[in-house]
């Protein structure tokens, strides 16, 4: 058991036996994690390095799971508010902990729901952004992990990829941003998907283990009703030729 004292009170059970607290180096932040598995990865830090917001953006940020995106997009940006939304309510009740943790529960709301239902809970052409590090695996792709959280964050079960730029459309504002991380082997899905939906793509990284390895992630980010126009940025590397992270990789790790 651990205790947090803000405003001169006891928050008692901040984490939960079998969870941990770990620091983000920026800020001070911090960020509780279970200690088996449920734990953040490098891709969500690349998302929130690569999203880009306007001062007083308000964002949503979708499969939020144990809420390290809107930590890290609140710590580098000047935001007004940031919602949150994930489906599992023993992660969406970790991610409000960490909100308290780090005296932000009253910047960012972390909301234990199903995204498809966002438009009831928020209204329509609500946010000027919206970051989602979506399942990445479609139904019948790879092989499901028996942890029931893991393979929630990691395969279609609650939501698709087109769920999830549905409701993307549905939430921001004409012109509004959609940043999101993906698998690079699913990138025609996903300019496909956003082009259904009136999200037209705009800038697009290709993320690759090092130099000498093929991309196996993507980064990109569409403008709802937004011209056409991509803009290719050079691709970002995780480890060097030695096998050691970048360090600006590393900064927020």
């Amino acid at each position: 058991m651990a205790f947090l004292i803000r405003n001169g009170a006891f928050m008692e059970n901040i984490i939960l036996p079998n969870e941990k607290i770990e620091d983000l180096n920026i800020k001070g932040y911090r960020i509780i994690q279970t200690k088996d598995g449920f734990c953040f990865g490098s891709d969500a830090v690349l998302l929130s390095k690569f999203a880009s917001f306007k001062k007083g953006d308000r964002v949503l940020d979708l499969c939020s799971g144990t809420g390290i995106i809107p930590v890290l997009c609140w710590a580098r940006n000047n935001l007004s508010r940031i919602d949150a939304v994930e489906i599992v309510p023993e992660v969406a009740a970790m991610a409000s902990r960490t909100m308290a943790l780090n005296c932000l529960d009253e910047q960012i709301f972390v909301k234990n729901a199903d995204l498809k239902n966002c438009v009831e809970i928020y209204g329509k052409r609500q946010f000027d952004a919206v970051t989602c590090n979506p399942p990445y695996m479609n139904q019948g792709g790879g092989i499901v992990n028996p942890n029931d959280y893991l393979a929630i964050a990691r395969h279609e079960i609650h939501c698709t990829l087109d769920d999830v730029v549905h409701v993307a459309s549905d939430m921001l504002k004409p012109h509004g941003k959609l940043f999101m991380v993906h698998r690079a082997d699913r990138l025609c899905d996903v300019i496909s998907t956003f082009r259904k939906y009136s999200i037209e793509p705009k800038r697009l990284s290709m993320v690759q283990p090092n130099s000498k390895s093929a991309p196996n992630l993507i980064l990109i980010e569409g403008a709802l009703f937004g011209k056409v126009q991509l803009k290719v940025t050079a691709p970002v590397c995780m480890y060097d030729d030695n096998g050691n992270y970048i360090q600006q990789i590393t900064d927020e790790l």
